[in-house]
């Protein structure tokens, strides 16, 4: 499904007829910078090597914020500086002064998702007129609380649903529908198992 929008982005920059561009733009997205981001990394997957890092600090009860500093591609620091704060609800001993871990747990799989489907109509010439992702889930705190080691802390399943409007026919839609769902990391990263290697540092 990648070598799709790989073929796609070099092959296909046209939009529908009377898609609203400027230039080769569609949908907000350039699509010149996307068939030339596609190639650079075909031809030289090292420059495809992507690092994200993000530093959390406690601001006082439930509240934290975490830092955005940098990010690399392909080896090379980018600088870019961004504040996400979160907080729990009063029910959870908190202010409710931002959304909870599991709010922007949610928030990053539908924004990453968002991006593959924005980027997959774009390649197909699809003009869109609106996007919208609802994702829910239920979790027992049973196991958050520590108060039964046969509960799990985390969910037995997430639900998403996305409502999707636009200048494509169904069958382009559920095309793009099952690209991002075998590419997007976020979708990737929630519905596999990753490594995750822990370290304490006592001060």
């Amino acid at each position: 499904m990648k070598a799709t929008m790989t073929e796609d982005a070099g092959a296909r920059t046209h939009a529908a007829p009377g898609a609203r561009r400027d230039g080769e733009r569609l949908n907000g997205l350039d699509l010149g910078a996307l068939r030339g981001l596609c190639e650079t990394v075909a031809a030289n997957p090292s420059e495809g090597r992507a690092g994200f890092r993000v530093c959390t600090r406690w601001a006082g009860g439930t509240r934290s914020v975490a830092r955005v500093d940098c990010w690399q591609l392909g080896g090379r620091d980018k600088e870019r500086h961004f504040s996400i704060a979160a907080d729990e609800p009063p029910e959870l001993l908190g202010d409710s002064s931002a959304p909870n871990p599991q709010e922007l747990l949610m928030a990053a799989m539908n924004a990453c998702v968002m991006v593959g489907y924005v980027a997959g109509c774009s390649v197909h010439g699809i003009e869109l007129e609106s996007i919208e992702i609802e994702t829910s889930g239920e979790l027992d705190l049973r196991g958050f609380l520590g108060l039964d080691s046969g509960v799990k802390p985390g969910y037995d399943e997430i639900e998403y649903v996305v409502r999707i409007k636009g200048k494509g026919t169904p069958e382009q839609f559920r095309q793009v529908h099952a690209t991002v769902m075998a590419t997007s990391p976020n979708f990737f990263n929630i519905t596999h198992p990753i490594r995750v290697r822990p370290r304490l540092v006592i001060e």
